[in-house]
């Protein structure tokens, strides 16, 4: 009974409100409903509806009457939220100065500081501008003290040496272990600017005056002005370095227990011991260089180097072919020449078993290596034939 009589006097004060009140009060409670409405155990409020009652507050001074779901204070805690949100959002901290270059701005810079060691801020900025690029000298010259780089007015060691690299030479000795347990120790020397070797042989007694022999042989031609790079072994005595003295030729020593001053001739070595040495075993001393000649003319003219940018030392030219057909081709005859060489030259057939029964135990395993050889190269020169 009360709460109708209370329901009546709201009806017949609403005559006295104004349509403006009544239109805010009306929303109000319909915004309430729609939250009432909603499936859920427990009313949820969300930024739409609390956005909703900070405005009708700021709108509407009878706002706390018409609202029934939240507590008042909880609607002011929101708004003073809202102010700092707001004024947050206003005292941002701002970008100050000039903006960022671009990223392909910067890989220029460095790309340009990396390749030209004494190049400065001015030079760098002359060539961007030429380049289309619209950038202070002051911006460019920050970026180059970030990078760190040495004192622009000292080349690089690396830079020197491909400068300097087509009178560089390098000369170093390795060893080679025979069938029947003798050490060979072979000579070689080394171009720096195409990696070609310019002369090897093998001995078993190194001397002095054979290293001027080999060297006399290397450097027929008039060779002045030229740098030899070799270590401090004994083997290159006072005889040596007189000869390359008389020659013209500058001797350049490595510091004691430093293989890598001359690291061009090391990795050399590291290939011919990967590409033949690990797949053959060595008879005598005429049997390395006929080997190591065959070698060279695959080194020369068709094994690529990563130092020559993926070339040979003699240049080789790209093939115009279709690369999967003329690979294709080449296995195709590659493979039936060496099943028939194999059939001819099986240890376990005939003569060869004899020649193997009736050799020393040491060279046996030799002999059988030598059969290997054989049948790579029979079958490696018919595939050359059928191309």
């Amino acid at each position: 009974m009360l709460d109708l009589i209370c329901g009546v006097f709201t009806w017949l004060r609403s005559f006295t409100r104004s349509h403006h009140e009544l239109g805010l009060e009306i929303v109000a409670l319909r915004q309430q409903l729609i939250v009432l409405k909603r499936r859920t155990k427990r009313a949820q409020l969300r930024r739409s509806d609390r956005l909703f009652w900070v405005l009708l507050r700021r709108l509407w001074p009878h706002w706390s009457k018409a609202l029934l779901i939240v507590k008042p204070d909880t609607v002011v805690r929101w708004h003073r939220k809202g102010f700092r949100m707001y004024w947050r959002f206003r005292s941002r901290r701002k970008p100050v100065g000039r903006p960022l270059a671009g990223g392909d701005v910067r890989n220029t810079i460095h790309t340009m500081a990396s390749e030209n060691p004494t190049w400065g801020a001015p030079r760098i900025h002359g060539e961007l501008l030429k380049l289309g690029f619209e950038i202070s000298e002051r911006t460019v010259s920050r970026y180059l003290a970030r990078l760190h780089r040495r004192d622009g007015a000292a080349q690089l060691w690396r830079t020197f040496l491909n400068n300097h690299r087509e009178v560089l030479a390098g000369m170093d000795f390795f060893t080679v272990i025979t069938a029947n347990f003798r050490i060979l120790y072979c000579l070689f020397l080394i171009g720096h600017d195409r990696r070609k070797i310019i002369h090897l042989n093998a001995t078993e007694h190194p001397t002095g005056e054979w290293v001027v022999q080999q060297l006399r042989e290397a450097f027929s031609e008039t060779t002045g002005g030229q740098y030899l790079i070799f270590d401090r072994h004994a083997k290159f005595s006072a005889e040596v370095r007189n000869f390359l003295d008389s020659a013209g030729i500058s001797a350049l020593r490595t510091s004691y227990r430093s293989p890598w001053q001359n690291g061009i001739a090391e990795r050399w070595v590291r290939s011919f011991r990967n590409d033949l040495l690990d797949h053959v075993i060595i008879l005598n001393e005429a049997h390395l260089p006929r080997l190591a000649r065959s070698y060279l003319s695959y080194y020369h003219a068709d094994r690529t180097h990563d130092g020559l940018a993926k070339e040979t030392p003699q240049g080789r030219l790209p093939s115009t072919r279709n690369p999967g057909q003329r690979l294709l081709s080449a296995a195709r005859g590659a493979v039936e020449p060496a099943c028939r060489s194999r059939r001819r030259l099986d240890p376990r057939h005939g003569l060869a078993r004899k020649w193997i029964a009736n050799s020393k135990p040491v060279n046996r395993l030799a002999i059988l290596h030598v059969f290997r050889v054989k049948c790579c190269g029979a079958s490696l020169e018919r595939s050359r034939d059928d191309e």
